[in-house]
């Protein structure tokens, strides 16, 4: 009507013919209306016989109307799990509510197939307020359904995609576990006349740390240590931690001097690693010699850009050994390393750590732990052996939590407090009797 009121020039025989054309396509009845609806109607006595039902839901069902009409009830048309359904909480729910809305259920047709629909349903009731019957709207759920089960199939995929990648997850865990304990010894062995003790962080049990240690025999009265970090972290620092140990060990059989032994793994390391990507690491590397008669030890080191080693003394204190001059491994190709030395009394103990220690995290403002807090932690401590100076750091890391953002190696070395002193075992002297 608008239309034709703004579109003056059309004729007008033809605006007749348009509003005849709208007039024929409104003219449907209601009985039309509610027979073809888009969505199923049926109308229930209150003992649930069908008492009225539309095409659209005979034809979803493939029933006559013959055959439904005061011959089957509302639960006749639903499947096994949808009767028990409506049993137990649809009717119960209607009865006390008056209506009801979009409850899933499935409708079973003449051929057995299910339909999941969603049913909305209202009581009608008297002027005087009594139950008559009960009109019902199903809502074709097929394609929603379809959609739910697509739903359904791509979280179950997801899940089980998460399940394996977490799987994996834990094989490369135990794979990196494994890799980095081959990366340093097993056990520590014993050492006459000392005691040693040791403990590795790890930071991330996804990546390999590149932090390692080890206590040798060099020969019957010497015994070579050393301790350091390598550059980096993942495969890479790995196997720059393994030619690192390997080189130390075989350097110090050569040549027991720890500046040679250093100055070895940084030729290796700087004619290994020359181009694109440089490799490096930090190293303190020492060779102590135990005397059990006197309980001393003897300690030379020497340090490759690593944290100065820390010796605490029985009689009280503790204090960084100093060891100058000392630059990373493998940057340079002529670099110098220093010697010093130091000698171990009954009850002192030298301690060697990796930076992650003193770099972690402490305190509101996320302040470095450092290399004071680190001595008087350990000065408060110099009645403690190796092994329990070494719980009480362990401790200390735990303590640190997500301030630990590194891997943290360390290695304790002292004499005991009482060195105990080999007894000559008498032998026994044999006699000779005179035969007379």
């Amino acid at each position: 009507m608008c239309r034709t009121a703004r579109d003056p020039e059309r004729p007008e025989g033809e605006k007749e013919a348009t509003n005849a054309a709208f007039s024929t396509l409104l003219e449907d009845t209601a009985e039309e209306l509610y027979e073809s609806a888009p969505c199923g109607y049926l109308s229930t006595l209150m003992d649930g016989t069908i008492a009225k039902i539309n095409d659209t839901l005979l034809e979803w069902l493939g029933l006559t109307r013959e055959a439904v009409v005061g011959r089957k009830r509302f639960t006749d048309l639903l499947t096994v799990g949808g009767k028990l359904y409506h049993e137990t909480h649809f009717a119960p729910l209607l009865r006390m509510q008056g209506k009801i809305s979009e409850i899933a259920l499935e409708l079973r047709a003449h051929d057995g197939r299910r339909l999941p629909v969603l049913i909305s349903a209202t009581v009608k009731t008297s002027t005087d307020g009594e139950p008559m019957l009960i009109r019902t709207t199903v809502f074709d759920a097929r394609q929603r359904r379809a959609y739910e089960n697509e739903l359904l199939r791509e979280r179950e995929a997801a899940e089980e995609a998460r399940r394996q990648a977490e799987a994996d997850r834990e094989r490369l865990r135990e794979a990196l576990a494994v890799l980095q304990q081959s990366l340093l010894p097993a056990t520590l062995p014993p050492v006459p006349g000392m005691e040693a003790a040791s403990y590795y962080h790890t930071a991330s049990v996804d990546r390999l740390g590149g932090d390692f240690y080890d206590l040798f025999p060099l020969d019957g009265k010497r015994w070579g240590f050393f301790l350091g970090d390598v550059c980096g972290k993942g495969p890479q620092a790995a196997a720059v931690t393994s030619l690192t140990r390997y080189t130390l060990r075989a350097a110090a059989l050569h040549d027991p001097d720890p500046a040679a032994a250093l100055t070895t793994l940084n030729t290796v390391l700087h004619e290994r690693f020359t181009g694109g990507d440089p490799r490096y690491c930090t190293a303190i590397f020492g060779v102590m010699e135990p005397d059990v008669a006197t309980g001393t030890t003897a300690v030379r080191l020497a340090s490759g850009g690593h944290p100065s080693a820390l010796v605490l003394r029985a009689g009280g204190g503790a204090d960084y050994l100093p060891t100058p001059g000392g630059l990373l491994i493998g940057i340079l190709p002529h670099p110098h390393f220093t010697s010093a030395e130091t000698t171990l009394g009954p009850g002192d103990t030298l301690l060697l750590y990796t930076d992650g220690l003193t770099e972690a995290r402490i305190g509101a403002e996320r302040a470095l732990y450092g290399e004071d807090a680190l001595r008087a932690f350990a000065a408060d401590r110099t009645h403690c052996g190796p092994q329990e100076l070494i719980t009480a750091l362990t401790g200390l890391l735990d303590g640190f939590g997500e301030g630990l953002d590194d891997d943290t190696a360390l290695l304790a070395l002292g004499v005991p407090r009482s060195v105990p002193v080999p007894v000559p075992v008498p032998v026994p002297v044999s006699r000779e009797h005179d035969l007379t």
